[in-house]
């Protein structure tokens, strides 16, 4: 990938998740110093983010009421951004239509996703087996290219 702008990772789950990011955050601004970071959380995760000095904007998902109202008003917002690189850290249908949907030449996700076939790239998510990998490096593992 050639120099990035501006960016986009999506992790609207659990407080855990999303503290299990923060290395995509730091990774990706490690390679594009002068990229523009921006994540999309739930609304109730901004305590871990607010404030942090690698995140340009943090997008807040109110999901108590008027979900799917809310999650289109972000879907046109983030369209809006042009990001280049949107990186999907979940497997929900949700986030895989705000991710396919989002403009965004490069599309990163799981391969679980519903509308992974959307996504430029898709890689595999397995918690099964003996072998699997520890939740972050399953998330770095999408930007390692």
């Amino acid at each position: 990938m050639k120099d990035l702008k501006k960016i986009l990772i999506i992790q609207t789950a659990s407080l855990g998740d999303v503290i299990l990011a923060t290395p995509v955050i730091e990774k990706l601004q490690a390679f594009y110093p002068h990229a523009q970071i921006d994540f999309l959380s739930k609304k109730g995760n901004e305590c871990v983010l607010k404030g942090h000095p690698k995140i340009h904007h943090l997008w807040l998902w109110d999901k108590s009421e008027h979900k799917k109202m809310h999650l289109l008003g972000l879907l046109m917002a983030i369209r809006d951004e042009k990001y280049e690189l949107v990186v999907n850290l979940q497997r929900f249908f949700s986030t895989g239509l705000l991710c396919a949907a989002s403009g965004a030449k490069q599309r990163i996700g799981f391969a679980k996703n519903p509308l992974s076939c959307f996504f430029s790239k898709r890689l595999p998510h397995s918690i099964k087996d003996g072998n699997s990998k520890h939740e972050i490096d399953r998330n770095l593992s999408l930007i390692t290219s």
